[in-house]
């Protein structure tokens, strides 16, 4: 029996020599009557409507009767929040899970087994699976700050998250070409500079209300919301807005190419700490999770006690507010609070002092620039992207094990992988798209499925079978000459 084609590859998959369960007028979800698992059960009915053609209610017991698709809390599954089981017998399917999480991941996984045949029957083929990921953090980073991305195009995305099972989207609010989350003690970040982009594009920002928005709906597809400040460069957003953060005491003037490491804040400057620490409270005020990241990458121009002292400050500013800190690699090289994340990008440079941080409690989150980063052209022809590290096709996006990236490193200390896309030659929706896919699947396999079941002869084959989906949502994506796409 051929392998069902799913993307991630789960940890068990058992075809069945049964008759599929048919989706149709009688289908209905039941579950039980609790406020995050009735949210799950409207999504399920939601998205197999949208697949079958057919309305599907949800109710709150089960009569045995046929054609009822029951989701179930269960703690005899392995010790994730994201295992789950899914049974498709002809007369039901199961889908039981440790928790709401994990619902929504078996979700995504019956949402990719549904198939309509040339008479128009939407069917589930007969199947047990069991699943948990490898990773608990699975991650894409979004730079809406080169260019924005309003909310709507912003949800499209999230939606092709929650497909590949990834569960967090990190914001990159802030760079030197734009803000994009309003700062209620500091208006100006967005009235001045929340209408400026790379190019003199067209601006934009996000308001708390945008933010909300953004998170709930992340939150109904199992995704979570971590937003980034970055600091102490990548700052002349936040000077050109606030002249009191320079030692001339003047605005910069917009930036709207894209070069790094000329910006920086000044440690000594009286405006400085009150920025930070006002800054980050009012983030975590819009962001209910428990991380917020103080980016800390590219100050080229900064001497390193200074840029140890800013980070600290940054850093003892968000802890202040009772969230954990994530920062880009070069944090590593300034004292850390056990428990700080450190998002490890550049592997050209010496790995010792990663191997330290993490022996002395730091935990490491994977986003090799070489491999993750989706806005690296496929190849020298590709006409958006960058190069600077390299190019990036199907294959390498997934050829390669975070827990051997840094030599040294201790495999207990990885806690995840992201994929990160920059937007400096990415103006819209379908420029991003372009990039993410089919890439982005890919790196997400890495994220979630136990290397000893991955293989690159079985992905290019189950992936190939993805084109007909991101057809049908009428999304652009690269047809990748690795891949026998089938469409």
């Amino acid at each position: 029996m051929p392998e069902i084609a799913l993307v991630p590859r789960p940890l068990s998959v058992e075809a069945q020599d049964a008759p599929p369960f048919v989706l149709d007028e009688a289908t209905t979800v039941v579950v039980e009557p609790r406020p995050e698992l009735i949210q799950v059960a409207v999504l399920v009915a939601d998205v197999l409507g949208r697949v079958s053609d057919q309305a599907v209610q949800v109710r709150y017991r089960d009569a045995g009767e046929r054609g009822v698709i029951l989701l179930r809390i269960t703690d005899q599954l392995p010790a994730s929040d994201e295992a789950y089981r899914l049974t498709v017998r002809a007369e039901r399917i199961d889908v039981e899970a440790r928790s709401a999480a994990g619902l929504i991941r078996a979700v995504v996984t019956l949402r990719q087994l549904v198939a309509t045949d040339r008479l128009g029957t939407t069917s589930v083929p007969a199947v047990r699976i069991e699943d948990a990921p490898r990773y608990a953090w699975r991650g894409l980073s979004i730079d809406v700050a080169r260019h924005f991305l309003p909310v709507n195009d912003l949800k499209v995305v999230i939606g092709l998250m929650g497909h590949y099972k990834l569960n967090v989207l990190h914001l990159h609010l802030t760079d030197d070409q734009g803000w994009r989350l309003h700062i209620p003690s500091r208006p100006n970040l967005t009235r001045v500079s929340g209408g400026t982009a790379v190019g003199g594009d067209p601006g934009g920002y996000y308001s708390p209300s945008d933010f909300a928005a953004i998170v709930q709906y992340a939150g109904a597809r199992g995704i979570r919301v971590v937003p980034e400040i970055d600091v102490p460069g990548h700052v002349n957003a936040a000077t050109h807005a606030y002249g009191e953060l320079t030692p001339s005491g003047q605005p910069t003037d917009e930036y709207t190419g894209i070069e790094v490491g000329f910006s920086f804040l000044t440690a000594d400057l009286p405006a400085t700490t009150p920025f930070l620490q006002a800054v980050f409270s009012d983030v975590a005020a819009v962001s209910p999770d428990a991380y917020i990241h103080i980016g800390g990458d590219e100050v080229l121009t900064m001497a390193p006690d200074e840029y140890a002292r800013l980070v600290g400050t940054a850093a003892q500013a968000v802890r202040s507010t009772g969230r954990q800190v994530v920062g880009w690699q070069e944090i590593a090289h300034t004292p850390l609070e056990p428990g700080t994340v450190v998002q490890f990008w550049d592997p050209r440079v010496d790995p010792a002092p990663f191997v330290e941080a993490a022996k002395a409690g730091a935990k490491f989150l994977m986003s090799p620039g070489s491999k993750t980063y989706l806005d690296m052209k496929y190849d020298a022809s590709t006409e958006l992207g960058l190069e600077w590290a390299g190019h990036i096709e199907v294959r390498d996006a997934y050829d390669w094990d975070p827990e051997t990236l840094i030599e040294g490193m201790p495999p207990e200390a990885v806690i995840g992988v992201e994929a990160a896309i920059w937007t400096e030659t990415l103006r819209d929706l379908p420029a991003l798209t372009s990039m993410l896919l089919p890439r982005l699947a890919a790196v997400a396999e890495v994220a979630w499925t136990a290397p000893e079941l991955r293989d690159w002869d079985g992905f290019r084959d189950r992936v190939a079978g993805q084109a007909a989906f991101w057809d049908r949502l009428g999304l652009s994506w690269y047809a990748s000459p690795q891949v026998d796409w089938r469409r």
